[in-house]
This record gives structure tokens, C-alpha cells and sequence, in this order.
């Protein structure tokens, strides 16, 4: 089979992730952090990981220097060996539902989209410019973090605003994690021996940022996240859902600007603003076994949100085939996990302990009517996928 060499991109403000495929097939792997700084570094995996601590000024030269990293571990013999790069953009607004070959006017487009995520659009832009100028006979690709929502019907991602906010401003709910979503409902179909188009399944993206998506028949229906990644569930830093009047009440009552507030929203509420010890839920559950009732707190707050926004998409779909856990928490956190699925034993869900300890694939009994399931994501597989059809097309 002729090789198919896909790059995959995610420019961060600070960071650039890529990883190298042959059509599926990871190659390697790896990060350039800290950019701008004195302190950057260049890890990758291959056979085995590696980190070289380099300085990289910017976003360029980070690039250059896994190019020339990519061809000294033979992944390629020269960067004309690579078809397509494909890169994460963060926002697609209603413009992208899926993965587009990149020229002058998508990336016009997604230049417009950059007050709908200020800070991740224009890094992912940078991103796919440098590429261009690198790489200028690849195929540049890219894929959409929303792109898997855009088939949520009006009635969910309409706000009880009026209506030409929507029309006008183009506020509604976009979601996020979509490639994340993606990947893990399809592989849950794969290993439950069914066709997606047979199944409602509700997938849970678990970590510092987390979101939750009914998908029937493989396609979103609804998802938590909303007009920014800021609504949902209670989120590592992030409040989630609140009451709107809330905002003006604080402003009016500590005197706080619009920035001063977005950032408590963002950066001090959630596990973190809970708890007062952290946002990560491995030292919360450290705390909370050394006694700690505030740690115990948050870990509940975040387990029942969760329960809520499964039991209202099991509601909406009329039932539920799967529960799929993914992310660093829905992976990892077996105690976050069973807070969660132990609220639905209405539905027939029967959790085996000793599965979900262990993180197994399958982590509900036999006889479960509902099944629960642990699969870690590969967006950057997905990614890869993505952009080989629309290269192929």
C-alpha cells in the first residue's frame, strides 16, 4: 500500500503538539513547550521518548526543529514525503461541519472566527501559516473541534435569547471535544459489535476541561458545552452552569471589570474554587481520604453535574445503549466514575467494582442493560482520519 504521510498539528499560545501518521499508522509523536521562553523544551516518542531542551523563539522555528526531527528519525527523507498536515482549529463556528483543504478564503473564514475563541483560534491560524510556508506542496487541512456537533438540531443549541442574537451574532451552543466525541462513540460501537446508526450513546470527555454529548445513530444531538467552553459541567477551574444574574451581582458587589470576572469564571472556580486545595481530582481524592470535607464536596458537586447532564441526554435521546468514559478523569478516576454511574441504577445499570477499579474496557456486568465503557481518546488519530478523507475526496 502506497504511504500516506499525514502530520498533525495542535499550535497552542505557547506549544506546538504534532504527531506523524501513515494513513492510521503513529509514527511519532511529541510536544515543543515552553515557546518564548527560556525554559523550552522538544519531547517526542518514537521507539522510545526523548526530550531535548532547546530554546525555540517562536512558533517558526519549533516547527523548523520538528521538521528536522522528523527526518532524523527517518520518519521521512524529505519534507515533500508528507501529503497533508492536518491542524485542530479550536473554533468552525457554523461555517466548517467537517474537515476542509485549506486555502485563501477558509482561512479567511476562520480569521472572522477569532472573537469566538480569542484564545485559541488565532494560535491555531499561526499554526497553519507556518505549515503553509514549510510545507508549501502539503495539503493543508483543517478540523474542526465543533465540527462533529454541527448536526445538533436548533432546538438544542438555541439559547432563550432573543432571536436575533443567533441571527446576528451567531450566539448559540457550538460544543467542543468534537473530534474527542467523535473518535470515542465510533470506537464504542467497535468493540459493543454494533452498527453506530443502531445506538444511542452518551460520551463522556473527562479532564481539567470536560464536556458530555448524546449521540444517536453516530451523530452529536446535544452536548454540554455551549457558546464558549466555559458552560456544562463543573470543570477543573471552570464554574459550568450558573445562573446568569450571578455575574452582575458579583461585578456590582466587589467591583470587579468584565476580565477581572472572565477570569475567576475560568481560572478560580470549579474543583479548584470547590475545594480551595486543587483542580486536580487525584490530590482532592487524597485530601478527602485524609478527611478533608471540602475536597469530598467537590468531588461530589462534579460527579452529580455529571449524573444530570447523562440522565437529561438518556431523557432526550428516549434511552441509552452506552455510557463511554474518556479524558485524563473518565480514563483514570475509577472513584469519579462510580460517584456517577451509581445514580443509574434505574435504567439498569449494573457496575461491576472490580472492573472499574481496574479500568476494563467494559466496566458493567453481564446482565447490565446499560453498558459502561473506558476508552481512551486519540483525537490526533481522529484528526488524521479526518483529513485523509478530505484529502481522498
Amino acid at each position: 500500500m502506497v504511504r500516506i504521510i499525514i502530520l498533525v498539528i495542535n499550535s497552542g499560545s505557547s506549544s506546538l503538539k504534532f504527531k506523524v501518521f501513515d494513513r492510521e499508522k503513529s509514527l511519532i509523536r511529541g510536544i515543543a513547550d515552553g515557546i518564548g521562553s527560556k525554559s523550552s523544551f522538544l519531547e517526542y516518542t518514537s521507539k522510545k521518548t526523548n526530550t531535548l531542551k532547546k530554546q525555540m523563539k517562536n512558533h517558526k522555528q519549533a516547527l523548523g526543529m520538528i521538521l528536522d526531527l522528523i527526518m532524523q528519525e527517518k520518519i521521512v527523507h524529505s519534507p515533500e514525503e508528507i501529503k497533508a498536515v492536518a491542524h485542530r482549529v479550536v473554533h468552525g463556528g457554523e461555517h466548517f461541519s467537517k474537515a476542509v483543504i485549506l486555502g485563501k478564503k477558509e482561512i479567511s473564514k476562520i480569521e472572522k472566527l477569532n472573537g469566538l475563541a480569542p484564545l485559541h483560534n488565532p494560535a491555531n491560524l499561526e499554526g497553519i501559516k507556518n505549515c503553509i510556508k514549510a510545507l508549501p506542496k502539503a495539503k493543508q487541512v483543517a478540523v474542526f473541534d465543533t465540527g462533529f456537533h454541527a448536526s445538533i438540531p436548533q432546538k438544542a443549541f438555541l439559547y432563550g435569547l432573543p432571536y436575533s442574537f443567533y441571527s446576528e451574532m451567531g450566539i448559540r451552543r457550538y460544543g467542543f471535544h468534537g473530534t474527542s466525541h467523535s473518535y470515542v462513540s465510533e470506537k464504542a460501537a467497535e468493540i459493543l459489535k454494533k452498527k453506530s446508526e443502531n445506538l444511542k450513546i452518551i460520551t463522556c470527555h473527562l479532564g481539567n476541561g470536560s464536556s458530555i454529548s448524546a449521540v444517536r445513530k453516530g451523530k452529536s444531538t446535544d452536548t454540554s458545552m455551549g457558546f464558549t467552553p466555559l458552560e456544562g459541567l463543573v470543570m477543573g477551574t471552570r464554574c459550568g452552569d450558573i445562573d446568569p444574574a450571578v455575574i452582575g451581582y458579583v461585578m456590582r458587589k466587589k467591583g470587579l471589570s468584565i476580565g477581572q470576572t472572565e477570569k475567576i469564571l475560568n481560572k478560580e472556580s470549579g474543583l479548584l474554587g470547590i475545594s480551595g486545595i486543587s483542580h486536580d481530582v487525584r490530590k482532592l481524592w487524597a485530601a478527602e481520604k485524609k478527611g478533608s470535607k471540602k475536597a469530598s464536596l467537590a468531588l461530589d458537586v462534579l460527579a452529580y453535574r455529571a449524573a444530570k447532564y447523562i440522565g437529561a441526554y438518556a431523557a432526550a435521546m428516549n434511552g441509552a445503549d452506552a455510557i463511554v468514559f474518556t479524558g485524563g478523569i473518565g480514563e483514570n478516576a475509577f472513584y469519579v466514575r462510580e460517584r456517577i454511574l451509581s445514580h443509574f441504577g434505574y435504567l439498569g445499570l449494573r457496575l461491576d467494582k472490580k472492573k472499574n477499579q481496574s479500568s476494563s474496557t467494559i466496566i458493567t456486568s453481564k446482565g447490565s442493560k446499560v453498558k459502561a465503557l473506558v476508552i481512551p481518546t486519540d483525537e490526533e488519530l481522529q484528526i488524521a482520519r479526518e483529513a485523509l478523507k478530505a484529502v481522498s475526496q
